[in-house]
């Protein structure tokens, strides 16, 4: 089963039915961005078709990417920044194949042929090196680099199993300079050649992107540290009505703990909902009155993973009882018509304090669904729409109202929202 089929294939992965469904991300502006060092497949045959072309041409002279042309043509070299899946959501091991890691969608699966001669850059194992990825379309989210485990055979198909289990660098959010993501990070202790797979997750989008980068450790020893760390404590749990905040005890390593994945239980496929280098962490998004079970895993700085925690069950609150936080919502539908609605959304802060970056939270009621939306960027996952400021409203002083609306369809009357959070504190309806 692979993703090239996406139209009918991933829509049933992803639990989404109907066309409807889909129309509501179109309030979304795509982003776009690849691992720029080390250099992704796609950017780095770009770089190679430039040098190649002594002009305004894109002429790859590496083998590997001279391949890869020949099978997908060159437009994913002119594109190599939107490697990417709209509605991924956080499913990348359910909806991508293995095989197609490199390559997820028709459009670039020449990138993920097996072969020893793609362009590589070297790196010394172990090292803190600063990460790079180009951000074409800024957009804030998650960024998870696995690196492939021992023995990993490059003339091989890319399959998830070849990745160790855990990511070995995590960031969220990293800061966007002059069109550039980039941050610190350390490198695992590898030997010889290795694929870096890094996923951009967006938090604002279900949409994510993908890179394969090639390369080789020098000065490592991928035998000298095999030793995992110690499973970390029981988290404890304190939960509200959309989020759960998780505390543990710290695991041990010879060498040292560099950081910890929580994940959420969800039958077959568990979901990692955390990374952070200290012994807590909040999940947000979640739903009222709803049992969950979280557990964590440590990591160190070779990569090795420990066995997981003992998993900590718990339930979050009804929120019938909540008392609003300092914000008072207005929602009204001006107008009407067969199948679709406009809604105009006021948003104030009734408190004594600006609240910074607003995102404004509400549960979809159903039938509906949102498209083109003004004065804040709206995007629907889960049943759950978000909008957010743009860079002239995103703040909201003491007083200050801002105001957006977007278009949406509707199966017969438009329904009001029943609620609505600000920054995670439920809001008064004005």
């Amino acid at each position: 089963m692979r993703l090239k089929r996406f139209g009918a294939l991933a829509l049933a992965a992803l639990g989404i039915v109907g066309v409807t469904s889909v129309v509501v991300q179109s309030g979304v502006a795509l982003a776009h961005g690849s691992m720029t060092y080390p250099a992704s497949r796609t950017y780095a045959c770009y770089e190679d078709g430039r040098a190649g072309s002594g002009g305004g041409d894109l002429n790859p002279t590496n083998p590997a990417c001279v391949a890869a042309v020949q099978i997908g043509g060159k437009q994913p070299l002119w594109d190599w920044y939107g490697n990417l899946i709209s509605l991924a959501g956080g499913k990348h091991r359910e909806i991508i194949a293995d095989g197609d890691l490199c390559g997820p969608t028709t459009k670039y699966d020449a990138y993920n042929l097996a072969r020893a001669d793609w362009p590589v850059t070297t790196l010394q194992a172990g090292a803190r090196i600063n990460f790079k990825y180009n951000a074409w379309a800024p957009h804030p989210g998650t960024w998870d680099q696995y690196v492939t485990k021992d023995g990993f055979d490059v003339t091989q198909p890319l399959k998830w199993s070849d990745l160790e289990p855990a990511p070995f660098d995590s960031i969220t959010n990293p800061v966007a300079v002059g069109g550039e993501y980039s941050w610190n990070g350390t490198l695992p202790n590898k030997s010889g050649r290795h694929i870096i797979y890094s996923i951009w997750q967006r938090n604002d989008s279900p949409e994510a992107f993908y890179s394969c980068s090639d390369v080789v450790f020098s000065g490592g020893n991928s035998g000298g540290d095999t030793q995992a760390p110690t499973a970390p404590g029981t988290p404890t749990a304190t939960a509200t009505a959309n989020s759960v905040s998780l505390s543990w005890s710290a695991a041990s390593d010879n060498t040292g703990v560099s950081g910890y994945q929580v994940y959420r239980e969800a039958g077959a496929t568990d979901v990692a909902v955390a990374t952070t280098s200290g012994t807590t962490a909040t999940v947000t998004g979640l739903t009222a009155d709803t049992a969950y079970q979280f557990y964590v895993v440590a990591r160190d700085a070779a990569g090795n993973t420990s066995p997981p925690s003992t998993a900590v069950s718990v339930r979050t609150g009804t929120g019938g009882g909540t008392t609003p936080g300092a914000c008072a919502v207005t929602y009204n539908v001006p107008s009407s018509w067969s199948g679709g609605f406009t809604a105009n959304v006021s948003v104030k802060n009734t408190g004594t304090s600006a609240v910074n970056a607003w995102q404004l939270v509400w549960d979809v009621p159903a039938g509906q669904g949102i498209g083109q939306a003004w004065s804040a960027e709206v995007a629907v996952a889960a049943g759950k729409a978000t909008a957010k400021g743009a860079t002239w409203n995103q703040n909201i002083q003491p007083g200050q109202t801002v105001s957006f609306g977007f278009n949406g369809t509707s199966q017969g009357t438009p329904a009001n929202p029943s609620s609505f959070a600000l920054n995670g504190a439920s809001c008064a309806a004005a």
